[in-house]
Parts: structure tokens; C-alpha cells; sequence
């Protein structure tokens, strides 16, 4: 395993980060305590959830992910275990969380202790906002479109105050961001910087070979910052393994269960993916090895959100921090992104 330290602190984190949304859903209990305990074998320590998953989510499996995380965890030495969660945004799909979505101080609090207690444990390494509340575009959206009558007003400062006030009382020991903007993150930069409060230390965000929109403004606010980016779904929702070549859809698979997530499945993706899987074959690797190691050799890279529903998928997902791509074969990537760029933000 590789190594680097959440940046801005002496928290040290495997370069591949176990995601665990399909912990409650797709996997029960005892298949993932089977990945946490490989993956630490393996020397992975740092894993990531959120207050809202299983995925999809739905009130019946909400919390469940933390739940069976929880129930392996209180038998570890903590101290071993990075830990990092999520607080919900507001939309409207999950009032069923708690009517008041978003990151009031009342909203932030009952989120945070909730976590805990699913966990089971004392404090959290890395606390998250889900995403952003005012109006930006995420969740695959490609452009912003301003609306005047938004009912958000502007609250960084008092955000991070409650999330400075969890620091001081030991329930998280630092706090990033996940789907924001660079507009977003400066603003948290700034407020922190400003009012000397704590500092945002994480972003995470979709990163991908077919979505590479984070370079565009994202990367030179994470390199300047230094904020380290935790890249979700590297392999594009499975994409990426290629599972889904040649108009198949395997049983069991992400696509067959919950066709709702298209999002990497439109027609310039799939062509773009084909010619991924082209270069993949010619140097010898899987698509999925070629596409994690790209994602694992990113300079603005903290930690790579990898995630499974069966142990052979783990096994060559992890693996693929052995793969070292070469110049030339960083350089033959480019060409294909610069032929169909982003073809899935």
C-alpha cells in the first residue's frame, strides 16, 4: 500500500480508500466485515460513509452503512481506523433523514451524534458536508445556472463555526467538503482563514477518466490550498470495469438493480470507455487497473474512493495501487480525453 497524510495534519491515510455505500444494500453484514478485514489486511486504513447511505437510499436502509462499519469497528484499535462520514444537504427526496436538512447548527449536532452512535465510537477523523446547500451544479449536472429567487442565503462562517466547535469537543478531528465548487471551496478557505477558525482540509469529488472536470478549476485550488482531493466513483458507477461493454447488463450489477444510475451511461461515455478498454488490453492491464492507477497517480490526489459488492472486485480494485502507468501511457490517456473531453461530469 502507498501512503500520504490528509493534508494540513499528521493523519496519515492508504492512497486507496474503502467506500462502503453498498454496505446494508448490496452487501450484508458479514460481506462487509469480510472487505473491511481484507482491505485492512492489505494495508488499507482509511474509510469513507455517510449518514445517508445505503445506496440508493431509502428510509428502510438509511444509517445502515455506518451500522455494519459500527459493529466491526468496536472491535479494532481505533486509533488504526481513519474514519470519515457525511452530513446530509438538503434535498427534498430525504426529509426522511430529518426535516431539517442542511447544516444549521441544530442540523449539524444531531447529524453528528447520530453518526457516532451508529459507529460506535467517540469522534470521527474526517466530517463531511454531503453537498453544498445553495444552488450549484453537482450530481452530473455540467453547467451552473444562476437562480435569483433562491431562498439560500450566505452562511460559510456560521458553518464553520459549528464544525470548529465539533473540533474543540474532540467529536471530529478535522472537516471537508464534497461536490463543491472552487467558488465554494474558496469561500471556506477564506471564512476559515478570516476568522481563524478550523480549516478545510478535503474535497471530494467525482474523478474519473470519463469525468475529469475537477482539473478544470478544482485542481489549482486543491495544489495552491493544499487540499487533498478524495476522488469518487473512480470507475464511473462500474463503468470502468467494463462490465458493461457491448451493451451488457450483468445480473446483480449496479446498472441491473438501479438502472436510475445512468449517469456514466450515456452514448459519448460509452464510446469513450471502448477506447479506454483498447488502451487498457495494449499495455497489458484491465480497465479497471488502467483506470484506478491513472486516478492513484494524480498529484492532487489524497486518497482514491474505490468500492466493491464482491471480493474479486476488491481484490483487483486494491491491486491496483501496485500499477505504475508510464509517460507515454499518461500521454496516450490525454489524446483520448482531448477527443471526447468529459464525456460524464
Amino acid at each position: 500500500m502507498k501512503y500520504t497524510n490528509i493534508p494540513q495534519t499528521d493523519i496519515k491515510v492508504s492512497k486507496i480508500c474503502l467506500g462502503t455505500m453498498t454496505f446494508g444494500q448490496q452487501n450484508t453484514e458479514s460481506e462487509a466485515h469480510e472487505q473491511l478485514n481484507f482491505a485492512k489486511e492489505k494495508g488499507v486504513n482509511f474509510l469513507d460513509c455517510a449518514e445517508m447511505y445505503s445506496i440508493p437510499g431509502r428510509k428502510e436502509t438509511q444509517g445502515s452503512s455506518e451500522r455494519l462499519i459500527g459493529t466491526w469497528l468496536k472491535d479494532q484499535n481505533r486509533d488504526e481506523v481513519v474514519v470519515a462520514t457525511k452530513v446530509t444537504g438538503p434535498m427534498p427526496y430525504f426529509n426522511y433523514i430529518r426535516p431539517n436538512l442542511g447544516f444549521s447548527k441544530e442540523a449539524i449536532h444531531e447529524a453528528i451524534n447520530a453518526s457516532l452512535a451508529r459507529l460506535q465510537t467517540d469522534y470521527v477523523d474526517l466530517y463531511q458536508l454531503h453537498w453544498p446547500e445553495r444552488n450549484v451544479n453537482f450530481f452530473g449536472q455540467r453547467n451552473y445556472t444562476h437562480n435569483p429567487n433562491e431562498k439560500w442565503t450566505d452562511n460559510f462562517k456560521e458553518v464553520i463555526e459549528t464544525l470548529d466547535g465539533l473540533v474543540k469537543q474532540g467529536k471530529i478531528r478535522h472537516y471537508g467538503v464534497s461536490n463543491e465548487s472552487s467558488w465554494g471551496l474558496m469561500r471556506h478557505v477564506a471564512e476559515s482563514n478570516n476568522n481563524q477558525l478550523s480549516r478545510c482540509k478535503t474535497i471530494q469529488n467525482p474523478y474519473s477518466l470519463l469525468n475529469r472536470t475537477f482539473e478544470i478549476n478544482l485542481a489549482e485550488v486543491a495544489m495552491r490550498e493544499d487540499i487533498g482531493l478524495l476522488a469518487y466513483s473512480p470507475l464511473a458507477f462500474g463503468v470502468l470495469s467494463g462490465k458493461y461493454l457491448h451493451g451488457k447488463i450483468p445480473e446483480n450489477s449496479r446498472l441491473k438493480l438501479f438502472p436510475q444510475y445512468a449517469r456514466y451511461s450515456n452514448p459519448q461515455a460509452i464510446a469513450s470507455t471502448e477506447s479506454y478498454s483498447e488502451l487498457a488490453k495494449k499495455n497489458g492491464l484491465s480497465l479497471a487497473k488502467l483506470s484506478l492507477a491513472f486516478v492513484n497517480q494524480r498529484p492532487f490526489l489524497t486518497s482514491n474512493i474505490i468500492g466493491a459488492t464482491t471480493m474479486d472486485q476488491l481484490k483487483e480494485n486494491i491491486s491496483s495501487i501496485e500499477v505504475d502507468l508510464s509517460d507515454e501511457l499518461l500521454g496516450e490517456i490525454d489524446q483520448l480525453q482531448n477527443l471526447q473531453p468529459n464525456p460524464a461530469p
